[in-house]
């Protein structure tokens, strides 16, 4: 059982500050109190990215809401910044929803504290030794070329919601473009960069509003499809527009469906990206890359003890130098022909010095120093389709900003801008 402790609201001087709708709902089940506590006094602006709508309901005349608590503070789910030991009573002695409305504190903040066997939070994720520990997708429906399934591969039936920040969306982004599967499967990026809400309008370039359901955050698109799920509300999600229900979240299995089940519309069928002949030895490099980079830069970042983090750290930069000697001797990872293990692979490379190496303390050496794996990069990406399913302003926006345990001021490094798309060294190895 996992113990959170949740957001629901800020007060100063007796007032209850409430968001309206469902973006705040969308992020008070996702946003555990130690992602929050080191938020400084007089960095307002922060707050009100956090939670816009409270621009709507506070005086921005009179001192703001702030959070200065550290997690320790925490006493059975409310805390008054003036006493922190002791939980504070409410002034009337009633409740509002569960909440204690107290008005003898100008300053402090109110959370509910509730148990799950799942986690809310990828920051949530973590096993006694302070290892991040990632919990299995659970929606695990499969669209088939057999038209008698219950999800038959059908043009213009299926929507994928992404977000370009996460790199297991992004894959499925990238088979939508390299098969040709733009006409057949529509596709939504969904990502405002504080928890998988939709915009409200198409000021933020790249994103838009949910065009299907009308949807203000993914967690509303997971209560669609089932009112008694309890998880987390991630991306990617493969909707079926006419049953009105999440065919699948696990972007393993989604970049298989597109790889063969769509084959029969999809613009580029003759690509294969799993062929039954080299089936044995991408599911190898699967697994050794899943494990020690593709999760392995988040067991890094989560870590919330030395011993973990030293543990992936050595792990992460073990598989590096094995992806570099792999790659001096032929173009891809499983031989001389694309395939999914590459797109599995890419997905992190990219972020890797813009992100990973910063905000993930992954950085004993960044990739632009592996001549092989820096190249190769620069190869996937040039790949016509590839660099569509990179958004670097997203990716930078989405990670810097949100887990502000990590970065409690939200500032996202200006660096270091690398062009993949200037020259590389890969034809070496031929086409």
């Amino acid at each position: 059982m996992v113990a959170l402790h949740v957001v629901l609201g800020f007060v100063s001087d007796g007032m209850r500050l409430t968001t309206q709708g469902s973006r705040f709902a969308a992020l008070n089940d996702t946003m555990p109190i130690d992602a929050v506590h080191l938020i400084r006094d007089t960095d307002y602006g922060w707050l009100i990215k956090l939670f816009p709508a409270l621009t709507k309901t506070a005086d921005l005349n009179h001192r703001p809401p702030v959070v200065s608590l550290a997690a320790r503070e925490l006493v059975n789910g409310h805390v008054s910044r003036t006493n922190p030991g002791r939980r504070p009573r409410c002034s009337s002695g009633e409740s509002v929803g569960g909440l204690c409305i107290i008005s003898s504190c100008s300053r402090f903040i109110v959370t509910r504290s509730f148990s799950s066997k799942m986690a809310r939070s990828a920051l949530d994720e973590m096993t006694e030794s302070g290892a991040f520990n990632r919990t299995p997708s659970t929606f695990r429906d499969f669209i088939s070329k057999d038209k008698t399934s219950q999800f038959p591969a059908e043009s213009g039936r299926y929507h994928l919601y992404i977000s370009y920040g996460c790199p297991w969306a992004s894959r499925c982004l990238a088979f939508v473009k390299l098969k040709g599967l733009d006409k057949a499967i529509s596709y939504t990026e969904s990502d405002e960069h504080f928890g998988w809400v939709f915009p409200s309008s198409t000021e933020e370039p790249g994103a838009e509003p949910d065009p299907l359901n009308g949807a203000k955050s993914i967690r509303e698109l997971y209560e669609l499809a089932s009112s008694n799920y309890v998880g987390k509300y991630t991306v990617p999600v493969l909707w079926d527009k006419k049953l009105k229900t999440i065919v699948s979240n696990e972007s393993a299995e989604i970049i298989r469906m597109f790889n063969t089940e769509f084959n029969d519309i999809a613009e580029n069928a003759d690509l294969d990206l799993y062929p039954s002949h080299m089936q044995a030895l991408i599911d190898e490099a699967n697994e050794w890359i899943y494990d020690r980079i593709n999760n392995g830069v988040y067991k890094c970042g989560f870590a919330k003890k030395q011993g973990p983090y030293d543990e992936a750290v050595e792990k992460l930069y073990d598989a590096l130098d094995k992806c570099e000697e792999i790659l001096s001797k032929q173009r891809y990872i499983c031989g001389n022909t694309l395939t999914e293990a590459d797109v599995r692979l890419f997905v992190t490379l990219i972020r890797f010095d813009e992100v990973y190496a910063v905000y993930f303390k992954c950085n004993k050496k960044l990739l632009r120093e592996y001549p092989n794996l820096f190249n190769y990069t620069k190869d996937m990406y040039q790949i016509p389709g590839m660099s569509s399913s990179v958004n670097m302003a997203h990716i930078k926006k989405h990670y810097y900003g949100s887990h502000p345990s990590l970065n409690p001021f939200g500032i996202i490094p200006v660096g270091p801008g690398i062009d993949y798309s200037s020259p590389h060294d890969r034809e070496r190895f031929g086409s």
